[in-house]
């Protein structure tokens, strides 16, 4: 019961979250489209002290998100529907497959150019998106279909994570590697001390994140390696990671992504320079069509290995639906575009290409589970009808 209200809790936020993201979206491109554009351009670019705005948010703010994505895979991986590895692998399935589909489309139209390092930007599915998408079909939407669509995308997340950490951090400077480490062992130590004071937990995270900094290893990485030593105990509504996990949800939703959104959307529209380019038809097909095939695909694969099951009230249809959402990547495509390129121009098109294929992913996966949704009610009615 604490699991599922928990679930409830994650979802509605997310729901709610994903359609502020949407309306930041376009009120910041309309921006710096717009008369206002140099201000607006000009004010992201600003500085606080020795970082810039942008670098705030990216590495400091995000570290947050970082951190309640990791607290829930926590919760998924204990007491969640990743627990029990018969339910977990249906979405692991489908998540394997859409993120080595995305890449694989990526990697065909740029291993031999300058844009190789792109690669990791189609894998990932952004949460908040998607389920505000799927949260558009209302009570119509089964409820297993919400579950495996958010295990999914935590899984998702847990790979862009890893890919993160191995492939877009810098050269590692070990002393300081060592040190933000040895705070993580201390830390550790604490959780199995029954340490419950979540104040020390937090304390111990901000000086593990200043050495990851320095180390070269992406700070955010913090946010869910400092989730793990949190103590969950049995998950109750009086440990530390579930009060913390579940005030999480609110800020991060409706304050730190859509600043997040704001900042890394203020783009300005040129298509006629990047129409043609690798890495943008990389994205697009990557996240259109690469990411339903994969999640599809390999979720097919498993359930007919009777390595997987598909839950009693889902169809394939369903599944395709779902694979279709995962094509949103947003939040995570763009946070993996900042770490991959150095070029301004090369950034500003690839985010323009994230938003096009993610909002062309969402039309179509809400149209598309609109109509089997209504096609199913339309046949229970003539059931009851026939019955009657």
């Amino acid at each position: 019961m604490k699991s599922t209200k928990l679930f409830k809790s994650f979802f509605e936020s997310e729901k709610t979250g994903g359609i502020i993201l949407l309306i930041c979206t376009i009120f910041s491109m309309l921006l710096a489209n717009s008369y206002f554009q140099k201000g607006y351009i000009k004010m992201w670019h600003g500085s606080i002290g020795n970082y810039s705005i942008e670098h705030i948010i990216n590495d400091g703010l995000m570290t947050i998100f970082f951190l309640m994505i990791g607290l829930e895979l926590e919760r998924e991986l204990y007491i969640g529907e990743l627990s029990k590895i018969k339910n977990a692998m249906l979405p692991i399935a489908g998540a394997i497959g859409g993120m080595l589909f995305p890449a694989l489309i990526y990697f065909i139209f740029n291993h031999n150019t300058n844009f190789k390092n792109g690669i990791g930007i189609p894998m990932a599915t952004d949460i908040a998106f998607a389920i505000g998408i799927l949260s558009l079909l209302g009570n119509k939407v089964p409820i297993s279909l919400k579950i495996f669509l958010t295990a999914l995308a935590v899984i998702d997340d847990l790979g862009a994570i890893i890919i993160i950490a191995l492939f877009y951090s810098e050269s590692v400077q070990l002393n300081y590697l060592f040190l933000a480490i040895a705070i993580w062992g201390l830390l550790f130590l604490f959780n199995r001390m029954k340490v419950y004071n979540l104040w020390i937990y937090l304390i111990g995270g901000i000086f593990m994140w200043y050495f990851m900094m320095n180390s070269g290893i992406h700070a955010t990485i913090t946010g869910v390696v400092l989730a793990f030593v949190i103590p969950f105990q049995k998950g109750e509504e009086t440990s530390i990671s579930y009060k913390l996990q579940n005030w999480l949800h609110k800020p991060v939703s409706f304050i730190i992504l859509p600043i997040f959104a704001l900042a890394n959307t203020a783009i300005i529209i040129n298509l006629s320079n990047s129409l043609f380019e690798t890495y943008s038809v990389g994205i697009a097909l990557g996240l259109i069509l690469g990411k339903p095939l994969g999640i599809i695909l390999f979720s097919y694969i498993f359930v007919k290995l009777k390595l997987a099951k598909l839950p009693f009230d889902l169809s394939w249809k369903h599944i395709s639906g779902a694979g279709i959402l995962g094509g949103i990547g947003f939040t995570m495509s763009i946070f993996i575009t900042l770490l991959a390129f150095d070029d301004a121009m090369i950034i500003n098109n690839s985010k323009l290409f994230i938003i096009i294929a993610s909002f062309t992913s969402g039309i179509i996966g809400l149209l598309f589970l609109k109509r089997i949704l209504k096609t199913e009610i339309s046949e229970e009615i003539e059931e009851i009808e026939e019955i009657e």
